[in-house]
Order: structure tokens, then C-alpha cells, then sequence
């Protein structure tokens, strides 16, 4: 099994896009489910075109389940805290708004090779190397960001397999701490990686 959000070649309409287009399409279809999506039909709406775009990516719905499964008690977390200040209508929006922006960010991972993106977002921040701005980093930056998503969702996914193994109820201490731990380490591997490239 890969990764969560490692690259899969193809050639379907999504893959020929180039990175900058899907780049540009991912930051607009976060901000409009978060701004636009306030129902539960309106959240519907938005998830059978996630499911869409999933399907003319030629992501079938095996893989498109791998990145979702190690959100879920994340998700659950979140739609317990929303019920109990809000209620359930609104605590299903803010729930299936995130998980339908894990599933697009991952999309964007599964689809783009890293140094195409990162391509792209050097060239499309062209114009700022006149005034001294180091452009390279900001792309490495931002790339790195959207390959992070889907690393940290799967750091989550161990650690609750790992509790499950244990016979360990949920709890901050038992599930935020590793996932904290993870993350970081996962940083650490990046910085050291772009510390051997002289990319300090």
C-alpha cells in the first residue's frame, strides 16, 4: 500500500492539469466550501462534486477511502465538541468541511509530483526575485504544507491503530501527544533533509 497522498501516475484530465492550475483550484475549492457550505444539502452538494473530481481523476473509491479512513476519529472528535457547543446540523457542516479539504488536498498530492509543483510556484513567484525575495524557499515551503496534510492525517491513523491495538480508550494523552511527537519528527526529517541540500 502507498502512502497517503504519494503521487500516482495517470492520464486523466486532473493529471494532465498543469500543477499551478491545481494549485489555484485546490485554494479555491477549500475557500468555497468554507465560505459558501452553511446546510446540510449545501454540504452534499459540495461532496458529490469532490466525489467528481475524485472520479475524473480515475481515483477509484478504494484509494479515495485510504486517504478519508485515518481522519475518521479526528472527524468524530470534532463533530462531538461541535454537538455539544452547537448542534447537529451544524456540527455535520463543520465536520464534512473538513474532511472534504483533507480529501482535496490529497487529491492535489495524488495527482502532482512534487517537483512539478514546486515548479510552478517558483515561476509564478518569478516577479519577486527583483526585489530580493527567495523564492525557491517560499515554493519549498508551500509545497511542503500540501505533502504535509496527508502525512499528518496518516501519523493520526497509526497512532489510533496503535491504541486500538493496546485496548486504550481515546484521550489526550493517549492520541494527541504521539500525534504531536510524530508531526514534529516528520518536520525534523524536512529540515534535515533541505539542511543537505543547503537549503537552510
Amino acid at each position: 500500500m502507498n502512502p497517503l497522498g504519494t503521487f500516482r501516475p495517470g492520464n486523466s484530465v486532473v493529471h494532465k492539469l498543469s500543477p499551478g492550475v491545481k494549485l489555484v483550484g485546490l485554494a479555491a475549492g477549500i475557500l468555497a466550501i468554507t465560505l459558501c457550505v452553511r446546510s446540510v444539502p449545501a454540504l452534499g452538494i459540495a461532496a458529490a462534486a469532490v466525489v467528481a473530481v475524485y472520479g475524473l481523476a480515475g481515483i477509484g473509491p478504494a484509494t479515495a477511502w485510504r486517504q478519508f479512513r485515518p481522519t475518521l476519529w479526528i472527524l468524530v472528535f470534532v463533530f462531538a465538541f461541535q454537538l455539544i457547543v452547537t448542534d447537529w446540523r451544524r456540527a455535520t457542516v463543520v465536520t464534512g468541511i473538513l474532511a472534504l479539504s483533507v480529501l482535496l488536498a490529497a487529491l492535489v498530492s495524488l495527482t502532482t509530483r512534487t517537483t512539478d509543483m514546486l515548479d510552478s510556484l517558483t515561476r509564478a513567484m518569478t516577479p519577486l526575485q527583483r526585489i530580493g525575495v527567495r523564492t525557491d524557499l517560499i515554493a519549498i515551503a508551500l509545497a511542503l504544507t500540501i505533502r504535509s496534510i496527508p502525512l499528518i492525517v496518516e501519523i493520526a491513523g497509526r497512532v489510533d491503530e496503535a491504541r486500538r491495538a493496546r485496548g486504550l480508550r481515546p484521550g489526550a494523552r493517549i492520541l494527541f501527544a504521539p500525534i504531536v511527537i510524530g508531526a514534529l519528527r516528520t518536520a525534523d526529517g524536512f529540515a534535515e533533509s533541505l539542511s543537505a541540500r543547503g537549503l537552510d
